[in-house]
């Protein structure tokens, strides 16, 4: 039977397993092209490599695994060379059964005989294959190959250097960095930092070493240094990718770039920032997909998702959402968008900038040089006949002026704010010039929020609170109560946390609390009241995540810092 299938076209086994139509095939073979058929399935949006790997192995009669912190002895690390894996999307996992004649081989398409006789040939080793996802496969070969292949690179180019030693840095033209192998230090340096859930990529000059960092799950870790001579090189790469001036180097610099990792589209905005010992760089990754996300995936309870709910029903009014940079505000937001996103409604956003592009809505950048602010822009916006309208963020007076006229109007506003608690952002609302009789006729409610790390559900270790902890916990010392504390696997890459999820503060403007606005009243005041009408604040809830196991009371304290 296995070996019948094995004479059967990918394309015919997903439609068999009812994975994808007839007419979906079809329409995939006449957009193929030289491409895998996985590989245009998966980007016309029809399936994704889980669901081809698992239909895969039901048909072939293969193991379909997972590779998420396995590990592989060095002696087969070293049987062939990386470059031949990565050509063909596999890696040897062991020996099968301990017999040294063949080799356990996890494939992202286990019928690509090619694939395996090249191995075969290489090594003269017999190969037993089994299915993983392209995505897990990258992410081994990065995890054990990435740094030995980017000390390659830097290698290839200190001897490239070497030889051309009398040709000028600022002689180099766009052409000869294209073909340097910095161009592979480059692409390798985004990709890993891709597969291993990076936001941020901080290159950094410093005295005597170029440090590389990723932002994961919102905290730095240091990943490599390079000798300091390697920066103007790889900073040159990175405008050329970013249509930036490579000639400049007193001014700081802004670009974009948009890179596909595994099928995946990133949209990186670049930054460059001239420091006392050369240029720094930091790239923001961003998934164009990930931005808009199924409500109940951001950590909404039952109960929040109701409240969610009710104030996105409202035609009209204002709804701010607050936190520091990073806490996630944009993607509550265009979740919210997605949600609202139907044919019957005109959606127009004002953004700077724009972070990802939903099909139906109007997106407009903010543009300082084109005399396109947000409140320019705004006002243009109302002449266009919008029912909703989403303001990136509220920076100055005239802008949340215009935000308020325009949510009384008719319109329903959506925005952020940089405040720290749900109730502050009334406050600040009212700092900022708006009237009180104003605000309190336009708020329909208020989400303040945080990012929390999701502790590693492999390695989490439980414990007994203190008496101190009890105390912060607001438990008892006859509660029977388990928490839980980071240890550090590889699954979880020695970090003990493995993701994130929100943590919201939702205040609905109830008549109790419209007329405490109207009326100017305090924060504190105004946080009492809804309190009292049932809202929970940050802290409860990062509590709450605690005491269920989710998070660790080291990152309950980062986010309950403000109360």
């Amino acid at each position: 039977m296995v070996v019948n299938n094995r004479k059967k076209r990918i394309g015919d086994m997903l439609v068999d397993e009812g994975v994808i139509t007839e007419e979906q095939l079809k329409e995939a073979l006449a957009n193929k092209g030289d491409r895998k058929m996985g590989e245009v399935l998966v980007d016309m949006g029809f399936t994704n490599e889980t669901e081809i790997a698992g239909a895969l192995a039901r048909q072939l009669g293969l193991e379909f695994v997972s590779l998420n912190g396995v590990t592989i002895d060095e002696k087969v690390l070293k049987l062939v060379n990386v470059s031949l894996l990565r050509k063909h999307v596999m890696v040897p996992l062991g020996f099968e059964h301990g017999n040294i004649n063949e080799v356990r081989m996890a494939m992202e398409d286990p019928m690509d005989m090619q694939a395996i006789d090249d191995f075969t040939i290489v090594t003269n080793l017999q190969v037993s294959p089994v299915i993983a996802t392209t995505h897990d496969i990258m992410v081994t070969l990065d995890r054990f190959f990435g740094n030995s292949e980017a000390m390659q690179a830097v290698q290839e180019y200190a001897n490239e250097r070497k030889s051309r030693q009398q040709q000028k840095e600022a002689t180099q033209d766009e052409e000869e960095l294209t073909k340097s192998p910095i161009v592979l230090l480059v692409n390798q340096m985004i990709e890993q930092a891709a597969r291993q859930r990076a936001s941020d990529i901080h290159i950094e000059a410093l005295e005597n070493r170029v440090r590389v960092r990723y932002r994961i799950d919102g905290t730095l870790y240091e990943k490599t240094n390079y000798d300091i001579h390697l920066l103007p090189a790889i900073i040159a790469r990175i405008k050329i990718m970013g249509d930036m001036d490579i000639s400049e180097k007193r001014k700081p610099q802004d670009g974009r770039i948009t890179l596909s990792v595994d099928h995946v589209e990133y949209d990186i905005r670049v930054s460059i920032l001239p420091t006392v010992f050369g240029e720094k760089c930091v790239m923001r990754l961003a998934q164009k997909k990930a931005l808009t996300r199924d409500k109940k995936d951001l950590g909404f309870t039952e109960q929040e998702l109701m409240i969610f709910d009710n104030m996105l029903k409202h035609p009209n009014g204002i709804l701010l959402v607050t936190g520091p940079t990073g806490s996630g505000k944009s993607t509550t937001l265009y979740t919210a968008l997605s949600e609202l996103n139907t044919e019957d409604v005109n959606i127009i956003t004002v953004e700077d900038p724009v972070e990802a592009n939903i099909d139906g809505i109007n997106q407009v950048q903010v543009n300082a040089r084109a005399d396109m602010t947000f409140a320019s822009a705004l006002r243009s916006i109302l002449r266009q006949d919008p029912d909703i309208i989403m303001i990136g963020e509220i920076r100055d007076e005239e802008t949340a002026e215009i935000a308020v006229q325009a949510s009384i109007t008719g319109h329903l506003v959506v925005s952020t704010l940089h405040t720290n608690s749900s109730a502050g952002t009334i406050t600040r609302m009212l700092n900022m010039g708006v009237e009180s009789y104003l605000l309190a006729d336009s708020m329909i409610g208020v989400i303040a929020q945080r990012l929390v790390r999701r502790l590693c559900p492999e390695c989490k270790k439980p414990k007994i609170p203190t008496s101190e902890e009890r105390k912060i916990l607001e438990i008892t010392e006859d509660d029977p109560v388990t928490i839980y504390e980071p240890c550090g696997c590889p699954k979880c890459a020695d970090t003990g946390y493995k993701g994130r999820i929100g943590v919201y503060e939702m205040l609905e403007i109830t008549p109790d609390i419209k007329s405490m606005i109207a009326g100017a009243a305090s924060s504190e005041a105004i946080k009492e009241s809804a309190m009292k009408n049932g809202m929970h604040t940050l802290s409860m809830r990062a509590r709450r995540k605690v005491l269920d196991g989710t998070t660790s009371l080291s990152e309950m304290y980062r986010v309950s810092a403000d109360e």
